[in-house]
């Protein structure tokens, strides 16, 4: 999702990666506060010896430890529609494929949409894309994660879960917090997107995404 947004501000805006990671700084002190935004701002401003941004020097394919393939097949396994990090995991694999993109590169157009309204508001739109897209994410994760207690009659804390990860964790945010309240509130809570403060969110932010 992070990526995403990068590549919108990068390709569609034209921002340049000091005007990128000011977005970034910016949103790490609302909503979106969280570790993963906090090191993209830092990676986007880092600079090399030679005065020049790091980040496009870096070789564009990532690889896996292979807990979001794991992820992926248990959401297969249990039946729960964890779309976002098969997604993520697939984005990871296409990435792989180095030498076909740069042929591809080479042979298709590619997109060349440029934005050319107001960046402002358009900034707006996509931070409140992301908040939303993240929701949707963690919904997914804990959807995942009561019907694996359903099928082994596991019973698990889901707010005490929310609080684990925000502890040296690479998932750690101000966010998990929200969802800790939502299960104090509703142990029995469903789906995340059905506690009032998710819904009131996806409801602003459903005309960003």
């Amino acid at each position: 999702l992070i990526c995403e947004a990068y590549h919108i501000m990068k390709d569609m805006l034209g921002m340049e990666q000091g005007e990128m990671s000011q977005v970034f700084d910016d949103w790490n002190k609302g909503e979106l506060d969280s570790f993963l935004i906090e090191i993209t701002r830092d990676i986007l401003k880092f600079k090399d010896i030679d005065g020049k941004y790091l980040l496009p020097k870096i070789r564009d394919t990532a690889g896996q430890k292979g807990t979001g393939k794991w992820t992926g097949i248990s959401a297969l396994e249990y039946g729960v529609p964890v779309t976002l990090i098969g997604e993520a995991v697939f984005a990871r694999c296409l990435s792989a494929l180095k030498e076909e993109r740069v042929q591809a590169s080479k042979t298709l157009p590619g997109a060349s949409t440029k934005f050319t309204g107001n960046k402002t508001a358009f900034l707006e739109h996509l931070r409140k894309a992301l908040y939303a897209s993240k929701i949707i994410s963690y919904a997914q994760g804990f959807m995942l994660l009561r019907e694996a207690a359903k099928v082994h009659q596991w019973n698990l804390n889901y707010g005490s879960i929310a609080l684990m990860w925000r502890g040296g964790c690479i998932i750690r945010s101000v966010f998990l917090g929200n969802i800790k309240d939502a299960f104090t509130k509703n142990p029995q809570l469903s789906n995340l997107l059905l506690d009032p403060y998710f819904t009131k969110h996806i409801g602003a932010s459903q005309e960003s995404l």
